[in-house]
């Protein structure tokens, strides 16, 4: 049974319209309608809080489903999170930075950085993004390291 299929049976199950469960998890009818299809999948977060609106185990609701173990389809959904909105939650900068005066120029100055290091390494997007990512953390740890 694929997701779209088992989402479809258990909204079913609870009696719920598509309209409800769209208000309970605050995205659009036709999102569900989309999940329900197979057309769409939910958001990690968004599957969390189905499971739990069905109550059934997470591991249930996705297993079977194109979102199970398959490192490929996994890597599917991530790529669709926006990371910005989902880390903003614990870390409110994230949402508000973009509005501080100023902060383009960095924005500038590190995508010059981004494209000069890719290209001079040929590395591809994602492994530039993986190896700068790093170097910033290695640096936040020793930064870190020094105000204790």
């Amino acid at each position: 049974m694929s997701l779209g299929e088992k989402l479809l049976y258990l909204r079913k199950q609870t009696g719920l319209s598509q309209e409800d469960v769209a208000e309970k998890l605050g995205v659009s009818r036709q999102t569900v309608s989309k999940w329900e299809t197979d057309q769409t999948v939910p958001e990690l977060i968004k599957a969390k809080l189905l499971s739990q609106l069905y109550n059934v185990s997470y591991d249930y609701l996705i297993s079977g489903s194109h979102i199970g173990g398959d490192l490929t389809s996994i890597e599917m959904i991530v790529d669709e999170i926006d990371w910005t909105s989902a880390w903003s939650k614990k870390y409110p900068i994230l949402s508000s930075y973009q509005g501080i005066k100023g902060i383009d120029t960095y924005s500038e100055k590190i995508s010059e950085l981004y494209d000069a290091f890719k290209n001079e390494f040929g590395f591809n997007d994602s492994d530039t993004v993986l190896v700068l990512k790093d170097i910033l953390y290695q640096k936040y740890k020793i930064a870190k390291k020094k105000t204790k």
